[in-house]
């Protein structure tokens, strides 16, 4: 059987350049912080790390400390916010990418996908997906939902446009080759013990069950 894995994600790291909307404050790390939590995940193979929204601390501040740990990582970037004020612009991506992170999908303008009609949704996975190909000049298979939201209609979208891997923001663990991945939010007062917590959640069989009940009602509303 093979082993789960744990999907980390980041939003912003260290100072920040413009103004965060109130939802984001709680998951802008400090620069310490974040590093703390590198360190906890430096030299476990069942760790992934991935980064949402594209914003300006991907490079200034993430990058050089993954790159000192060795460490790699998946940037979901939103296409329609390249070159603004805070945001990374095609430049920036381009460094990433050629410094061996992935590049995926976060959508146009970081919509929550279940409320577009049929046209907003395909400028959000197709429209946006062509837009980060054209940057990086290889192909985007990877796609994160902005605000973790998703149902049946959505993800058959994202399967008829070819996405290889979707990533959420349910928590907990998850087999690597799965084509639907949760992950897990970094947030201000998590540190190296993140990763125990995740995994003792898990022990329960309670809450195991209750999850997985949960898992179900979303992929099928």
């Amino acid at each position: 059987m093979q082993e789960r894995s744990i999907n980390l994600t980041f939003h912003g790291v260290g100072e920040h350049d413009r103004p965060l909307a109130p939802s984001e404050a709680h998951v802008w790390l400090s620069a310490g912080q974040f590093e703390s939590v590198l360190d906890a995940v430096d030299g476990r193979g069942d760790v992934r790390i991935t980064f949402d929204d594209g914003n300006a601390s991907d490079v200034a501040h993430a990058l050089p400390a993954l790159r000192r740990r060795g460490l790699s990582a998946t940037f979901f970037v939103v296409a329609g916010r390249l070159g603004e004020p805070g945001f990374l612009d095609a430049g920036d991506v381009r460094a990433l990418s050629a410094a061996g992170m992935t590049i995926g999908c976060h959508g146009m303008r970081h919509r929550a996908w279940r409320r577009l009609d049929d046209r907003e949704l395909r400028e959000e996975l197709v429209e946006a997906r062509r837009l980060l190909e054209d940057v990086v000049e290889r192909p985007v298979t990877h796609a994160a939902c902005p605000f973790g939201a998703y149902d049946r209609r959505v993800l058959g979208s994202l399967r008829s446009s070819g996405y290889e891997q979707v990533y959420t923001s349910d928590t907990g663990t998850t087999r690597p080759d799965r084509w639907l991945q949760a992950r897990n939010t970094v947030c201000q007062g998590d540190d190296g013990d993140l990763l125990e917590h995740i995994v003792s959640s898990e022990r329960s069989r309670y809450r195991t069950l209750r999850r997985r009940a949960k898992l179900v009602a979303k992929r099928w509303r």
